[in-house]
């Protein structure tokens, strides 16, 4: 047992204008493999953009880039809401939000599998097909293809939190950034794409400015095959987010999202992905941790798989119907033996374990950052929360509560959208499209 007690949100890193931060105290900050941008100031910058810039290639050496709407434009797509778009290993998901006079409605929803091997960790191995299955699914689906914001979670992107002191011309401190992203990041420069948010800044004693900056970095490469799939399939980006910041956005309650309950607890939230999990800690402001874990539901297919004998394919079907609450009612599969069940069941659980080791891992390197809050809760969402008991089994495991999240509860559905079953596959392109 574990004792719990002891975002900057980058929301378009294609295009925006960088905002400063309001005056606030400059904080320490941390890093490691996770991400922590944890520190005594925490302003909110749920609300402000942040562009990477790319380093400079040959013309011919670039790919066709993802087309991006003017600002003429895209205040006109504004009020048809924006248009979040998550792909992921095993499929596409989007989920259109429009503001509609201070109400989010969550006007349409789609979804449908994508061939395997089309991305993988996150990372596109294959834009051509991409490109086409993006562009049947938006024609499949009548999506608009403006003001579309896509999601991005790979370990390939750095997320660092840096104090910069003595500095005060502009210039001056994109140089320094750009020495310290050198410094800190294993991406080398050459190979980047860059941008930074100042997040606070004060005076010291001797009146110095000191500033807090949020640095983004990732591997080119990973970005424009992103942008080259749109770009063929027609869909003008109006901005790319982190998975992890869409993550925390869905799964807010409209309490904590409009301020009026301050947090006790670190608000934890977890996406369980196919092949992949994102791990999303914030205190209600700010995304404070961040990292992107080695374990998606698909593990479990392979347990069961392997210990049954039978194909991933079969392993799958059956975790649909296996139960971790209730044996009895577990053992009444149709057409699998009771013995059998009881061996999927430990397959599962033993796996499982797995899963809470990163979990519990990632949330003590977060606990051991100044400033930290207590682990409240874990929230989950994802299609592999489909399978009964698992938030019970998780929380015997990691010793906090562990409940599903409602992707929902912030936004008004519409008809299509709320009678849908599958909402937990749709929380992160559900936050994509939140403006809030």
């Amino acid at each position: 047992m574990v004792d719990w007690n002891k975002e900057v949100k980058l929301s378009d890193l294609f295009g925006g204008k960088r905002k400063q931060a309001r005056p606030a105290a400059p904080a320490p900050a941390t890093t490691s493999n996770g991400t922590s941008t944890n520190g005594a100031s925490k302003t909110s910058v749920l609300k402000r953009d942040v562009s990477l810039r790319r380093t400079r290639k040959p013309a011919d050496a670039r790919p066709p880039a993802a087309k991006r709407a003017s600002p003429r434009r895209q205040r006109r797509v504004a009020s048809h809401g924006v248009l979040g778009l998550k792909i992921g290993s095993s499929q596409l998901a989007a989920a259109r939000v429009a503001n509609e006079n201070g109400e989010l409605k969550l006007v349409q929803v789609a979804r449908e599998p994508l061939e395997r091997g089309v991305v993988v960790a996150g990372e596109v191995r294959e834009p051509e097909v991409l490109a086409a299955a993006l562009a049947d699914f938006f024609t499949r689906h009548k999506l608009p293809r403006r003001g579309v914001r896509l999601g991005v979670a790979t370990n390939r992107i750095g997320v660092r939190s840096l104090v910069i002191s003595g500095i005060e011309d502009e210039r001056q401190l994109a140089n320094a950034i750009r020495f310290r992203a050198q410094e800190t990041l294993p991406i080398p420069i050459d190979e980047a794409v860059l941008d930074y948010q100042v997040v606070s800044e004060g005076r010291a004693e001797d009146g110095s400015l000191s500033r807090r900056i949020l640095l983004v970095v990732a591997y080119r490469d990973s970005i424009e095959r992103y942008a080259e799939a749109c770009a063929r399939a027609k869909i003008e980006l109006a901005g790319i987010d982190l998975e992890a910041f869409a993550l925390l956005r869905a799964l807010r309650s409209p309490a904590a999202a409009n301020g009026s309950v301050p947090a006790e607890s670190a608000h934890v939230a977890v996406a369980l992905g196919y092949d992949r999990s994102t791990l999303a800690v914030s205190d209600g402001r700010v995304c404070e941790f961040t990292r992107v874990v080695d374990w998606g539901g698909s593990a479990l297919d392979r347990a069961i798989a392997g210990a049954l004998r039978i194909l991933p394919v079969d392993a799958e079907r059956l975790k649909r119907s296996l139960s971790l609450a209730d044996s009895a009612a577990a053992a009444a599969i149709e057409g699998v033996s009771p013995d059998d069940v009881r061996h999927a069941q430990a397959a599962v659980q033993e796996e499982l374990q797995n899963l809470a080791r990163e979990l519990v891992s990632s949330l003590q390197f977060y606990q051991s950052q100044p400033g930290s809050l207590a682990i409240g809760e874990i929230v989950l969402t994802g299609g592999t929360v489909n399978l009964e008991g698992l938030p019970a089994e998780l929380a015997g495991l990691i010793g906090v509560p562990v409940r599903v999240g409602d992707p929902l509860a912030r936004v008004t559905a519409s008809a299509g959208a709320a009678e849908r079953d599958d909402a937990a596959s749709l929380a992160i392109a559900i936050g994509l499209g939140l403006e809030d």
